[in-house]
C-alpha cells in the first residue's frame, strides 16, 4: 500500500519549482492532489487563488472540501522575494511579502484546521534556510520565513493532542527553473555553477524532488513522533563556517 493511499493533498505553489516535485511526490505515493495558485494548472485539479486577497484560504479550503469532503495533507509552498533592504523598502512591498508568505500560511492552516482534526492530519510548511540566516538585500523574505518557522512551532504545540502535527522544511539553494534561468543569464554559468557549488559540503546544489522527498516523509504516518521541527535541505550550507 502507498504512504498516501485514500488521503487528499493541498499544495499552494504547486505548479512550479518545488511545489510541483512535492505535489508530483504524494500523487507518486497515492495521494489525490489539488493544487492553489494563480491560474490553471495542465497537470493537477487546480483551485485558481490570489493569496494576497484574506479571504482566498478560507475559500480554497471551503472548494476542496466541497469537492472532495476531507483533508489529509496541507503543504503551504506559497512564497515570493523581493529584493530591498530595509531602509530601501516601501511599507507596501513589506506587507505585500509578509502577506504571501506568513500571512497567507497562517489563514490556510487556520480553515485547514477543522477538517484536519477529522483525519488527524498532517501541515507542512515550506520556510527557508534565510529564516535561519540572511542574504544581502532579503529583509521582508527573510523575516517571512523566519516567522513561518514560528508559526509551525506554535502550530505543532497547540494542536499535537489533536493528532494534528506540523513541520517545515527549510531549503537553500535548489535548481528550480527560477534560479537555472538566473545561473544561464551569468556571463559565465560554468564558473557561477563552480562557484555556488563550493558553498555546499555536498559540493553541488539541490533538487525539487530532494525537497520533496522530506516534505513526503514528514507529511506520511511514519513520522508519527515528528512534530514543531524545522527541516534544513541545504546540502550542509549552513553548517559549513567560511573560512577566515
Amino acid at each position: 500500500m502507498k504512504r498516501f493511499e485514500n488521503k487528499v493533498a493541498l499544495v499552494t505553489g504547486g505548479r512550479s519549482g518545488i511545489g510541483r516535485a512535492i505535489a508530483r511526490r504524494l500523487r507518486d505515493e497515492g495521494a489525490q492532489v489539488f493544487t492553489a495558485q494563480r491560474g490553471n494548472d495542465s497537470e493537477f485539479d487546480a483551485i485558481p487563488v490570489d493569496f494576497l486577497d484574506p479571504a482566498s484560504p478560507a475559500q480554497v479550503v471551503s472548494q476542496l472540501i466541497a469537492k472532495v469532503g476531507q483533508l489529509d495533507v496541507l503543504v503551504n509552498n506559497a512564497g515570493m522575494m523581493q529584493e530591498a533592504r530595509v531602509e530601501d523598502m516601501s511599507a507596501a512591498d513589506w506587507h505585500q511579502t509578509l502577506t504571501v508568505n506568513l500571512t497567507a500560511p497562517f489563514l490556510m492552516i487556520q480553515a485547514a484546521l477543522p477538517h484536519l482534526r477529522e483525519t488527524r492530519g498532517n501541515i507542512v510548511n515550506t520556510g527557508s534556510i534565510e529564516g535561519l540566516g540572511s542574504n544581502p538585500g532579503h529583509a521582508a523574505y527573510c523575516a517571512s520565513k523566519a516567522g513561518l518557522h514560528g508559526l509551525t512551532r506554535a502550530v505543532a504545540v497547540d494542536h499535537g493532542g489533536e493528532g494534528i502535527r506540523c513541520n517545515a522544511v527549510a531549503p537553500g539553494w535548489i535548481d528550480t527553473d527560477l534560479n537555472v534561468d538566473f545561473i544561464d543569464a551569468m556571463p559565465d554559468p560554468g564558473a557561477f555553477r563552480r562557484d555556488i557549488g563550493k558553498i555546499h559540503p555536498v559540493a553541488r546544489t539541490g533538487t525539487p524532488e530532494e525537497v520533496a522527498a522530506l516534505v513526503a516523509f514528514l507529511a506520511a504516518e511514519e513520522s508519527g513522533f515528528i512534530t514543531g521541527q524545522i527541516y534544513s535541505v541545504d546540502g550542509g550550507r549552513m553548517a559549513k563556517l567560511s573560512l577566515p
